[in-house]
This record gives structure tokens, C-alpha cells and sequence, in this order.
């Protein structure tokens, strides 16, 4: 039972890009001892699936505009919450600490003075890459990466397009939206070559997944592939199998009542888990 004279705790937890099989141990455990949890649209419902029937749900995803919730009113409910003693648990889709407002998060629970932990995920990026088996970096191609998202925050610093494109870097630009032609002319502009591979990999890791390999010059003819989408720029491309650029992704399927999909023989010995009920980490 939550005692409620004391303070509760936040996790901000990554979800990773949406197969089940990929959420860490250590996400699994704090998710499966939740007393609330604040979840994104994006998250798989098959992860939903593993939250305890008595914790509060709430949905904060804010995706595309489609629900007004502020981020001011997702920081309110996540102190509020924790200040009555729960274990909240905000979970994000892929990982936290990146495109994930995890700062802004950090900032209100630090004010509020509420104790925190952030649990890694598999970040987008990775999953998408896994999934077409594009190799990020590649010693006769690329041994640089960038992470950069084309959706800019009003007032925020504009991506010096130029520079990146001249590091030689793969890049990995989320959130592209499905003007393509507008990041396509940004980076050709900025001295990409227009031959310069290109993948929209869309819903990486789901049975939704799909995937176009392209050029530069040849981006905007793309297929206007539903989101979430990430775009990957870079020689890498190049390397990349065409038949899992094709194929569609299988995922397990998991319920409460079954943990087929999850090593549950892990958890059997608490001395190789931790319990995060009595043996938590410091606190941030």
C-alpha cells in the first residue's frame, strides 16, 4: 500500500520505438509497480498491456496538435500525483533524453522538489536503423552521427544545415513530416550531393512498419508514408538490405497473463534485479 504522508517518486521511462521485446528489464520492472502512469500517444498498446489493472492511466500525448493538452497541465498532473505518494511512472516512446521534453520535465519536478529517476530506452533512431539494417556508422562511410529534428520550437536556434551537411555525417532527422521536398532542398542547398542515399522508415519496430529507400534528388517523389517517420541521410543508406527495407515487422504479442515475450526467469532471483520498491537507485 502507497503511503500517502510521503512523497511519491517520478520515472521518466523510454518505451523504445514500439516492439514490446524491446522495453529493459528495468523499464519493465518500474512500469509493473506503477501506481499512475502518463503515457504518449506513440507508445504500443501491447506495452499498455503491462500496467497493473489498479494503477491510474492517463493519455498526455500531445501528437500532431490532434489533443490541446499543455505540457505546463502534463507537469502539473505528474507533481501532483507524485506529491500524494504514488510512483508515477511518465512514459515516453523511444528514449526519454531525446526529442522526448524530458528537460522541460526535469526542470518542473527539480522546482517542485519531487525525487526523480530516468530510465533509458531504446531510442527511435536505433530501432529504425535495426529494423532496415541501415548501419549508423560505418568505417569507410560515416564515423560521425547526428540526431536532429526538422520541427523547430518557436524562438528555438535553427539547424545550421551547412555544417552538418559538411561534417560527413549520417544523419537522422525525426519528425521530417511528409514534406520531404523542403528537407530534400535544405540539404542539397547546404552541399549534399543529390545522389546522396536517403530511407523514410515509418512506425520502425510495429506491424505497421514500412520503409522507402530513396535519393536526395529523388526524395520528394517518396511515398507519403504515415508517421511517426524518421529520415536517415548518409553513404550508410548504401548498405542497407533492400529485402528488410521491404519486409514488414512481426511483433510479439504479451499480456498480463502471459509473458511469453519476457524473460521472466530474470526476475525470479532478486539478488541479479533489483526490487524497486525497497532497493531503489539514488535519487536524481
Amino acid at each position: 500500500m502507497t503511503d500517502k504522508s510521503m512523497k511519491g517518486k517520478v520515472y521518466l521511462v523510454g518505451a523504445g520505438p514500439g516492439d514490446p521485446e524491446l522495453l529493459t528489464l528495468k523499464a519493465l520492472r518500474v512500469l509493473r509497480t506503477a501506481d499512475a502512469v502518463l503515457h504518449d500517444d506513440l507508445i504500443a498498446p501491447e506495452i499498455l498491456k503491462l500496467i497493473p489493472s489498479a494503477a491510474q492511466i492517463h493519455n498526455v500525448g500531445k501528437r500532431c496538435g490532434k489533443k490541446k493538452i499543455l505540457q505546463e497541465e502534463i507537469n502539473f498532473l505528474m507533481i501532483a500525483l507524485a506529491d500524494s505518494g504514488l510512483r508515477v511512472v511518465r512514459l515516453k516512446s523511444g528514449d526519454p533524453l531525446i526529442f522526448g521534453r524530458a528537460g522541460e520535465e526535469i526542470e518542473a519536478l527539480r522546482r517542485a522538489n519531487i525525487p526523480f529517476e530516468i530510465v533509458p530506452g531504446v531510442t527511435s533512431a536505433m530501432g529504425a536503423a535495426a529494423a532496415a539494417q541501415i548501419p549508423l556508422t560505418h568505417r569507410r562511410a560515416s564515423s560521425a552521427l547526428v540526431f536532429i529534428t526538422a520541427h523547430q520550437a518557436p524562438g528555438s536556434e535553427v539547424a545550421n544545415w551547412s555544417k552538418l551537411a559538411g561534417s560527413g555525417a549520417t544523419l537522422v532527422i525525426y519528425m521530417p513530416g511528409q514534406n520531404y521536398s523542403e528537407v530534400a532542398a535544405k540539404l542539397t542547398a547546404a552541399g549534399l550531393s543529390g545522389q546522396t542515399p536517403c530511407a523514410v522508415i515509418s512506425r520502425a519496430t510495429t506491424p505497421q512498419q514500412r520503409a522507402h529507400r530513396s535519393t536526395l534528388s529523388e526524395l520528394r517523389r517518396s511515398p507519403k508514408l504515415a508517421a511517426p517517420t524518421l529520415l536517415v541521410v548518409g553513404e550508410v543508406v548504401r548498405f542497407a538490405d533492400p529485402a528488410a527495407l521491404a519486409q514488414q515487422f512481426s511483433v510479439p504479442t504479451i499480456s498480463k497473463s502471459s509473458d511469453s515475450a519476457i524473460p521472466t526467469a530474470l526476475f525470479a532471483d532478486s539478488t541479479s534485479v533489483a526490487d524497486f520498491r525497497t532497493n531503489e537507485e539514488p535519487l536524481a
